[in-house]
């Protein structure tokens, strides 16, 4: 299976540690070589020698709306439709608010009860500032969004795929719906950007939010972006007015006037370091077919889930992912009772997955720098630690600050 792989030759770009099986790409990517390069001239070069004269030799300024441009390409969105700016959490505020403004009198918005939980922290703090707005969630008061949908709804905030089991949705089956209410989609593509194909534009809709560090490999804490559809852009506001959203920043006007275009859901000064790494991240992808990304992904997951049916039965794992791999993104998650001590003991064994509470052991597949051996060895690492009992060891159930 690697040697017809053609996104086998990708691999040599990244820092992998030798040994290790590294299956949390869906919460951390691997530092590329290519992003290691252009941090180290962002830092030495052009802020080292060029200080504040690179804002415009270096073209700090126009980072966020070139790196959206580059991001726009990946998840279906022409050109100035996408901004890389601020953090998912303060990008669903702004896409939010600007999505309600778009459609008033209308007092609900529509989330997931099974959502990451940021999104619905935004989503009640964003309802803490406008008096009369509810929200509904799917899996609490309805089973599905499309059973949650009338004209009295705004915006439906949802995740194209789920953080914790992987289910994709489709997302422009979904977006009709919700516009057939009169209503606005606002898609979460923290965990499907640079996992697999997405077409927003295609899809019609209305805006998304995402992060870069998980498949885009941008680095901890680097800057998430925002899509706004090219139709809501004159008359979409978003409500965090800062000077780099500004029709003319360097005006130094008195009164806010939003610049016409994407620029306008930017807000205050971006991080230029972080931006220069993802800049080096995203070169990566100049020449990756999407197509053949996906279908990797749908190869290295369908593997994991045979071999460990194949080689851990009998140990309380239970398929908690979509079995078919058309609704499953780029992971797969298994429930257990100790999830938590399983995770640490194979993190031991140099295999990296993750936890997610209460039971889910998570692992996270990206096709840009993963082998079909590698799988293969993670599942055996993973059936000698269930079949020793190793992760009974005490030491694996102490608790870090993040798990």
């Amino acid at each position: 299976m690697d040697a017809s792989d053609p996104l086998a030759r990708l691999r040599q770009g990244f820092l992998l540690a030798e040994g290790e099986v590294y299956l949390d790409g869906n919460s951390l990517g691997v530092a590329s070589a290519a992003a290691l390069d252009a941090l180290r001239i962002g830092a030495r070069e052009e802020w080292s020698q060029g200080l504040i004269r690179s804002w415009n030799t270096a073209g700090w300024f126009d980072l966020p709306v070139e790196l959206g441009d580059a991001i726009g390409r990946l998840v279906g969105a022409a050109q100035g439709q996408v901004v890389v700016s601020d953090t998912t959490s303060i990008n669903i505020y702004k896409a939010l608010h600007a999505a309600i403004g778009l459609r008033p009198g209308r007092k609900v918005i529509v989330a997931e009860a099974g959502s990451f939980p940021t999104d619905l922290y935004i989503a009640e703090g964003v309802i803490s500032t406008l008096p009369g707005v509810t929200m509904r969630l799917e899996g609490r008061d309805a089973d599905r969004i499309e059973d949650l949908l009338d004209d009295d709804v705004a915006a439906v905030l949802v995740n194209h795929v789920n953080y914790k089991t992987g289910a994709l949705r489709d997302m422009a089956e979904l977006t009709r719906a919700i516009h057939g209410v009169g209503a606005l989609a606002v898609w979460d593509l923290c965990h499907s950007a640079g996992a697999l194909p997405i077409t927003l534009d295609e899809a019609n809709a209305d805006f998304a939010v995402g992060c870069t560090y998980k498949y885009l490999n941008g680095g901890p804490g680097s800057p998430a972006f925002i899509y706004v559809a090219s139709r809501h852009l004159d008359k979409a506001q978003q409500p965090l007015s800062g000077w780099w959203g500004h029709a003319r920043p360097f005006a130094f006007e008195t009164g806010y006037q939003g610049d016409p275009g994407i620029r306008r859901f930017q807000c205050g000064t971006q991080p230029v370091l972080s931006l220069r790494a993802l800049k080096g991240a995203l070169s990566v992808w100049d020449d990756v077919d999407m197509g053949q990304l996906r279908a990797k992904s749908i190869a290295l997951t369908e593997l994991f889930i045979q071999l460990v049916e194949e080689k851990c039965t009998g140990h309380g794992l239970v398929l908690e992912s979509p079995r078919d791999p058309a609704r499953r993104g780029s992971q797969v998650a298994f429930g257990h009772e100790h999830a938590y001590e399983i995770v640490q003991a194979l993190i031991e064994r140099g295999v990296i997955g993750d936890f997610r509470a209460p039971h889910t052991l998570r692992f996270g597949f990206t096709p840009l720098y993963l082998s079909h051996a590698d799988v293969a060895r993670a599942v055996q690492v993973l059936a000698d630690v269930l079949e020793s009992g190793l992760w009974r060891e005490p030491r694996f159930a102490v608790r870090g600050a993040v798990t």
